[in-house]
């Protein structure tokens, strides 16, 4: 129960973070639109946004949270904060040398994920200058993740999952009072706002460590046992957990060849990534220091019951999401992005692309959820080589329909066919090891989560149905109709869950009462 209840901790803050972020994403569509201006600020975005991703969700805690962890257990706090003191004058003499050379290079970087847009001089000059202000961002995410790091593996895990609010906070503020302005001097402040919310988001997970006692030094950086094992393991982990991340950026790389293609499977992975990272996310956050400690005092069975469940959670979480985002892509997208400058024809071809990732959500959610089972036994070689499997199958599907004449159709089916590979390759791996068995109760509840989330579709369907006539009359009436329709899809779900006893009672009262 206590994995249950750290799950919904930080899916909790994770679901205020994501909500701040529809905010700012319907912003941002009735500001800048699907235009040329809006492709290259999320390209400039999403290239450090990579690496928050890559560090803050998971690479990092894949290999400084059993390391840490251990370190207290046998040497005690003081010894583990040298530890962490090591890894963190390290981390920032690396990561902040490669920032200044990524911000110098950028001109001649910015081609790799940029070359659709390199035939037009002015608005290829402005994607090099947003990006060179937003890199900063890419120092200041490594140092959330590690003082995150520090944070998950004394199990707490609130101010590490608030602290993406801040993103939100700062974007949402510079579309609001930006509005009536150049979209190239919105997208100019934008840029600006990113590296600012990165220092915010250090500040509160320091802040957080201070209080908790941690006492932090930055010595000369210096090559320690400790530290070479958490680059051995750290490397591999970052490969692995930014797979999904260098998936996507070749695919927006691919996608700025066709006019509105990067704007249209941004707001599409914008959609799917709210339960990614309320479930997903989260579970693998969670997950990691429960598998530690089960490994660590020698329980096997207690490791196992505890994928068991996690796995069974996940999918119960998960399934209604991807059900909800297959049946009524068109009336969410219509409903939250098709106001200003955002048209009929973006918010088409935006729900094609949601329709097409909801069918991967479960396994993107798997993937967070398999992965700890290796991170956990210090194993981050075997995810690596799995993901970068992933990785080449998702460039060669997506590139091959693409230019095959799929358009950015085809670069949706390579994410969605390079996310169920990888879960697929974890999972037998696991099996076949003797890492994880599935038992009987999970047998017996996922194909009754299926029959509820089967049931809330159809309720779904009808629902869209009969209210899309009323949509994109007012923006108000707009969020009312997407929020009292998927708040209905949900009320369905979960009576009928517990009907066919797909969960119990106990088990969603256990969230909420401390043990």
């Amino acid at each position: 129960m206590r994995l249950l209840r750290s799950t919904f901790v930080i899916g909790g803050y994770t679901l205020i973070s994501r909500i701040l972020g529809f905010v700012r994403e319907m912003l941002l569509a009735g500001v800048l639109g699907a235009g040329p201006v809006a492709d290259i600020f999320l390209l400039a975005f999403r290239f450090p946004n990579l690496f928050r991703r890559v560090f803050a969700e998971g690479a990092f805690n894949a290999a400084f949270v059993p390391l840490y962890s251990r370190r207290i257990a046998a040497e005690g706090q003081e010894a583990a904060d040298r530890f962490a003191s090591d890894v963190l004058s390290g981390l920032t003499l690396v990561v902040g040398a490669l920032t200044v050379l990524a911000i110098i290079a950028m001109p001649w970087l910015a081609y790799s994920f940029g070359f659709g847009k390199a035939d037009d001089p002015e608005l290829f000059g402005l994607l090099v200058l947003y990006t060179q202000i937003t890199m900063p961002y890419l120092l200041f995410m490594s140092l959330t993740a590690m003082f995150s790091g520090i944070l998950n593996a004394r199990d707490k895990f609130a101010a590490a999952a608030a602290a993406p609010i801040f993103l939100n906070i700062v974007l949402v503020a510079i579309l609001w009072f930006s509005q009536g302005e150049s979209q190239t001097e919105t997208a100019l402040r934008l840029s600006i706002g990113v590296a600012l919310s990165g220092i915010l988001q250090v500040a509160l997970v320091y802040w957080s460590c201070r209080r908790m006692g941690v006492k932090l030094r930055f010595p000369r950086p210096r090559w320690t046992p400790g530290v070479k094992r958490l680059v051995m393991l750290g490397v591999p982990g970052v490969l692995s957990a930014g797979a999904i991340q260098i998936n996507i950026v070749v695919s927006s790389a691919i996608a700025s060849i066709q006019p509105g293609a990067v704007s249209w499977l941004y707001y599409a992975d914008r959609l799917y990534q709210l339960p990614l990272g309320m479930v997903g996310i989260a579970m693998g956050v969670a997950l990691l220091p429960a598998l530690s400690k089960r490994l660590g005092a020698d329980d096997a069975a207690g490791a196992n019951q505890t994928m068991n469940r996690a796995f069974e959670l996940s999918m119960l979480l998960t399934l209604p999401a991807a059900v909800a985002l297959a049946v009524i892509p068109d009336f969410l997208i219509g409903a939250l992005y098709q106001h200003g400058a955002f048209t009929e024809t973006d918010a088409r071809n935006t729900a094609i692309a949601v329709f097409i990732f909801a069918l991967g959500l479960p396994a993107f959610v798997l993937v967070k959820v398999f992965q700890p089972g290796f991170y956990a036994r210090e194993n981050t070689k075997t995810p690596m080589i799995y993901a970068v499997i992933a990785m080449v199958a998702n460039v060669a599907i997506g590139a091959g329909l693409f230019f095959g004449g799929m358009d950015f159709v085809g670069l949706a089916i390579g994410t969605l066919a390079s996310g169920w590979i990888n879960t697929l390759l974890l999972l037998q791996r696991l099996v076949r090891d003797g890492l994880y068995a599935p038992d009987r109760r999970l047998f017996a509840r996922l194909p009754r989560i299926l029959i509820a989330a089967g049931l809330m579709g159809a309720a779904l369907w009808f629902g869209g149905r009969a209210l899309s006539p009323w949509l994109n009359q007012s923006i108000a009436l707009d969020i009312l109709l997407a929020v009292g329709l998927s708040a209905a899809g949900g009320i369905v779900y979960l009576v009928t869950a517990l009907a066919v006893r797909a969960t119990r009672t106990a088990d969603l009262k256990g969230v909420f009462v401390r043990r």
